[in-house]
């Protein structure tokens, strides 16, 4: 029997530690904005998953819990159902969380002085990873026209071999600029690593939202050659929003490379996972296929109704159309504001916390990152208040 689940509804998050609506006053200096900042959600999880978090808490013990065959048969199902490609559990290192992952793979392939390469603008931890383990950071920039982003691979090649890079962490599909990257990039990409002996970390978190006539391609999906050099993260985090429990699954299928990992890892003195991470993977990706697809479809819709709100009542705003995530990415350049001016807008004008976009690299600081994963009318009071700082603005000057 089909369900349809409530997308609209409001859950009051304020009173719960939660970062994204309880620190407004210790990270922003008010009380006042409306959060469409960090990357979770503001849909609360649908009973046949809450019943099974509630029956282990029920059961009232918590010690250390590996992941069992339930776990693994779980992960597998998901992602070669909805990804086309099987886990092999002796692949699998269970981890908490990906940007600790991520870590753990800078300490596992490379050393102090290394460097690494990534794509900004992008989600600043993979800066941060870089930087603060004495890493040497390089940046293949993304090009940007016409309101579209896609890959210099002249450049790319070129700052490997200029820089001996030892890694690329790769984020697909990508945060911020919604890039879903297709085959023939990917194969593109994993041919000059390849080429170079360059280790691939790709962050595959976002998998689960893509839109429209665009798919998702894992790495996992394409030739095996590529597998002798490539650390997969995976995570339920983004698709279910259990960020909280920290659950991380990292998939490398070659023996050598997984080895070096899991030394770190344990380095790290991280061995258990998190017994309510390990319960959200094999109750979310058992029993949440149909809430996703009606979650994507509301996303979605969120998206199409931005899209034509800023088309409408901001022209001199663009709009960069996403392939995937639940993230709008916005060119804010077309106003003629310093960057001070537009931040000073967005918090103490329109009152809205976002996500700079400054933190993914400084040639966006024009940029604002809008989280869409939540309920219509949130997203509408968002633009209202836009709109009308945007306008208020325009009547003084």
């Amino acid at each position: 029997m089909s369900r349809n689940y409530d997308f609209n509804r409001i859950v009051d998050r304020r009173g719960t530690s939660c970062l994204k609506y309880d620190f407004g006053m210790k990270r922003k200096g008010r009380e006042d904005l409306l959060p469409l900042w960090v990357a979770d959600m503001d849909f609360a999880l649908p009973e046949e998953i809450l019943e099974d978090f509630h029956k282990r808490i029920d059961h009232g013990i918590f010690g250390y819990t590996d992941p069992d065959d339930d776990y693994f048969a779980a992960l597998n199902r998901w992602f070669s159902s909805r990804h086309g490609y099987t886990v092999d559990p002796a692949s699998v290192t269970v981890g908490c969380g990906i940007v600790y992952g991520l870590a753990t793979g800078v300490h596992a392939f490379t050393k102090e002085g290394d460097a690494i390469l990534i794509q900004q603008p992008v989600y600043y931890p993979f800066r941060e990873v870089i930087d603060d383990n004495g890493r040497v950071f390089i940046n293949n920039q993304l090009h940007y026209e016409n309101g579209k982003y896609t890959i210099d691979f002249e450049d790319f090649e070129r700052k490997i071999t200029e820089n001996d890079v030892k890694v690329f962490i790769l984020c697909n599909p990508h945060n911020p600029v919604g890039r879903v990257w297709t085959k023939d990039e990917l194969e593109r990409l994993g041919d000059i690593c390849l080429a170079h002996d360059v280790i691939i970390m790709d962050d595959e978190i976002h998998c689960d939202f893509v839109y429209g006539d665009h798919k998702f391609t894992s790495f996992m999906t394409l030739d095996p050659k590529y597998r002798r050099n490539l650390v997969v993260y995976t995570s339920p985090s983004k698709t279910f929003n259990v960020a909280g429990f920290q659950p991380a699954n990292i998939i490398i299928p070659s023996e050598e490379l997984r080895g070096r990992y899991r030394r770190a890892n344990a380095g790290a003195g991280y061995s258990q996972g998190n017994i309510m991470g390990m319960e959200a993977v094999k109750s979310c990706y058992t029993k949440g296929a149909r809430w996703v697809d009606q979650l994507v479809e509301y996303i979605q819709g969120n998206i199409e109704y931005v899209r034509e709100f800023v088309k409408a009542n901001m022209p001199e705003a663009l709009f960069v159309e996403p392939e995937g995530t639940y993230l709008a990415w916005i060119d804010f350049s077309g106003y003629g504001f310093t960057d001070e001016e537009l931040e000073h807008l967005m918090v103490e004008e329109a009152k809205l916390w976002l996500d700079s976009g400054k933190i993914f690299g400084p040639e966006t600081a024009q940029f604002e990152r809008f989280n869409l994963a939540c309920p219509r009318a949130t997203v509408e009071q968002a633009f209202r208040q836009l709109k009308d700082a945007l306008d208020s603005h325009k009547k003084r000057n």
